[in-house]
């Protein structure tokens, strides 16, 4: 591994376990590789072996492949609008993935379109989100109201609302006109 392909694999690791809200610590009783080993990598000053940097990406429940980014195109990968994945169609919540289905990517943003008096969270939508998960969720155009955890949240178009996305939750619309909102849900970054 050159030097540069070193030092980016050790930006990569650090922003992970940032974004994981691990120490080097954390990361290091994770994957079985010491913390001084890990703050060399991060840093660039060395070149993990295979066997260590597989240890490293099953730490930060990665497979090596995606740690190493060898299962993408490139940095940038844009989708087309005629691109998005579509949940079934002709049903009163309609909704459409924006991000593609790139692997270890950590977050999802999609769209949805409510009809009047419908909701999320029916036949066809998408399951209940993995533990640790958090969702942010921008309305639009309309008024929702958010059931999460037993609580209801009124929303109106501009509002944005963040919450822990693997309790009970549905949106619904409550207006006589259409609304819609945008969701990112993040995979596993709940913080303790």
């Amino acid at each position: 591994m050159s030097a540069v392909a070193a030092e980016s694999l050790g930006v990569r690791v650090k922003a992970l376990r940032d974004a994981m809200d691990l120490s080097l610590r954390d990361l290091a009783e994770r994957s079985g590789v010491s913390a001084p080993m890990l703050s060399q990598v991060e840093r660039g000053e060395t070149s993990p072996t295979l066997q260590v940097a597989s240890r490293i990406a099953a730490g930060l429940e990665l497979r090596l492949s995606q740690l190493l980014r060898l299962d993408e195109d490139g940095a940038v990968t844009v989708v087309r609008s005629s691109e998005r994945r579509h949940g079934p169609a002709g049903a009163r919540h309609r909704y459409e993935i924006l991000t593609p289905p790139l692997p270890g990517q950590r977050a999802e943003l999609s769209r949805h379109v409510l009809a009047s008096g419908a909701q999320t969270g029916g036949a066809g939508d998408p399951p209940m989100h993995e533990p640790g998960s958090r969702e942010t969720a921008l309305v639009e155009q309309g008024t929702v109201v958010l059931r999460c955890d037993g609580e209801r949240h009124e929303l109106s178009a501009g509002d944005c609302v963040t919450f822990d996305a693997d309790l009970p939750h549905h949106f619904e619309n409550p207006g006589t006109t259409e609304a819609v909102l945008l969701a990112v849900v993040s995979a596993g970054l709940r913080r303790s």
